[in-house]
């Protein structure tokens, strides 16, 4: 799996390599990332991710791809796409793999920036952002689900959606079915959770949540699918 993971983001870079950025992030002002509920990391880059959740705990792998999905948002999507597909001017960054090749490749990026030729393809964010918002953008991106595994199952989850909208569901048998669901769906960074409308729909249910929320997450991921 690490192999073929590998050799695809290999591919896609060697795609994108000499391709120039007309609106590359150089006219782009970097927006701050608020990362006050993250565990600090002090001043020294780390060259593995800490907010995995064998790492640090599944509250902080929340919160970290909470915040990174913010932070990927404002600084990263113009060039590397919305949920993180790629249009073909910027790596994939789905299939960079979840390990330690893939975290010292981002992170170099990340923090030092890339030029070629003279033509800066992406800025240094590590000083203006810090490594804190680095790690959690970072644990966004590796938790991205493979998009043909959850199209496997989009015709149950518009059916269970139309049952908790009408608020008529069993909500304890759907959470258990969202989260076998969940468990189904790949990332393609190799990570072993992905952040999944299924995962996040079941963690609402779990955490008590109304029948309709749960609903509103499926209704937005499936649409963003289609």
């Amino acid at each position: 799996m690490t192999t073929m993971i590998r050799s695809t983001f290999a591919a896609t870079l060697a795609l994108t390599a000499g391709v120039t950025l007309a609106f590359a992030h150089g006219d782009v002002a970097p927006q701050p990332v608020d990362t006050g509920t993250l565990p600090t990391l002090g001043e020294e880059w780390l060259t593995e991710n800490p907010y995995r959740s064998e790492a640090a705990g599944e509250e902080v792998w929340a919160e970290a791809v909470r915040i990174g999905a913010s932070g990927y948002n404002q600084n990263c999507a113009r060039c590397h796409g919305l949920e993180v597909i790629s249009g073909g001017l910027a790596p994939d960054l789905r299939f960079l793999e979840a390990e330690e090749y893939g975290d010292e490749w981002y992170v170099e990026r990340f923090r030092d920036g890339y030029t070629q030729n003279g033509i800066t393809k992406m800025p240094a964010f590590g000083e203006l952002l810090g490594q804190e918002a680095a790690w959690a953008i970072r644990t966004y991106v590796e938790t991205r689900p493979d998009g043909d595994s959850l199209d496997a199952f989009a015709d149950e989850l518009a059916e269970m959606r139309d049952t908790l909208e009408a608020g008529s569901a069993d909500v304890s048998a759907a959470q258990a079915r969202l989260a076998e669901i969940a468990g189904e769906i790949e990332t393609l960074s190799g990570a072993p959770v992905a952040d999944s409308i299924a995962y996040r729909a079941a963690v609402q249910l779990a955490a008590g949540a109304p029948q309709d929320k749960a609903a509103e997450t499926l209704t937005i991921g499936l649409s963003a699918a289609n």
